[in-house]
């Protein structure tokens, strides 16, 4: 799992399957990992090439701290892809990955095969300039505990995997952090949503406090023939609380493209 050079900057990812597959790339929530994605990389296993990698400022992906867009992280997806001699992929974004799928999905149709939206939203202007001040005052600690009430139902929060996201989230740092908080805060995406081409499969958490299916339903009535689907006890990280309702989905719809 090694970093490269794309758009500027350098991205740790992950890359594993046939080489003759198609290519499934994951972009993670804002103060995730790669390791967000671990059940749908399992359950994509051998059928398909599996791309992950952590966001820029995220875990192993080094921090620039200078503002940035949502376009940017797109830039960054395809400087990727284009790293890795990718010529087209299949994207899953979750909440800010799902931001940077949409972003991709509009301004460089050709290299989207397939789109999958999980938990997220095209404009969500309000709170991100005092969350990035918060976190770069006083780390990553000062915001976990309301964060994770948004994250997982409070019959999934203290699970395993749930705890071990929240530990994950406290090492992420603050300035990447905060970077990314700015570029949701000056986000919307609604006008460019209806360029997008690419089949799409929206997944929405019935309990997500964060980007409830209102935000789902707005996305899909822009984008041509997009499907929605919408999770019961499911919240935010709905990829990890509803893993196996979100793998066959997921696996039915690529598999159906």
């Amino acid at each position: 799992m090694p970093l490269i050079a794309a758009n500027g900057t350098q991205l740790f990812y992950d890359l594993t399957g046939p080489e003759d597959a198609p290519v499934v790339a994951f972009s993670n929530s804002i103060g995730t990992t790669i390791e967000m994605w671990d059940a749908q990389a399992s359950a994509l296993a051998g059928r398909y090439r599996v791309l992950r990698y952590d966001t820029r400022g995220h875990a192993r992906s080094p921090v620039v701290d200078q503002p940035i867009t949502i376009g940017t992280l797109a830039d960054d997806l395809a400087g990727l892809l284009d790293a890795l001699g990718i010529a087209r992929a299949h994207v899953v974004g979750l909440s800010l990955g799902g931001m940077t799928a949409q972003a991709l999905a509009a301004a460089r149709p050709d290299r989207v095969h397939g789109l999958v939206l999980m938990a997220t939203s095209a404009y969500l202007p309000q709170g991100w300039a005092e969350r990035a001040a918060l976190v770069r005052e006083q780390g990553m600690g000062a915001i976990v505990d309301a964060v994770m009430t948004r994250w997982f139902t409070p019959a999934y929060r203290h699970a395993p995997l749930a705890e071990a996201l929240r530990e994950r989230f406290r090492q992420i740092d603050p300035g990447g952090y905060a970077v990314c908080c700015g570029a949701i805060g000056a986000m919307d995406l609604r006008p460019s949503n209806a360029s997008v081409r690419a089949p799409t499969l929206i997944i929405a958490g019935a309990d997500d406090p964060a980007t409830p299916p209102a935000m789902s339903e707005d996305i899909r009535s822009r984008i041509p023939d997009a499907e929605l689907t919408v999770l019961p006890r499911a919240a935010h990280i709905l990829a990890i609380e509803r893993a196996d309702r979100v793998n066959r989905l997921l696996s039915g719809f690529l598999d159906g493209i």
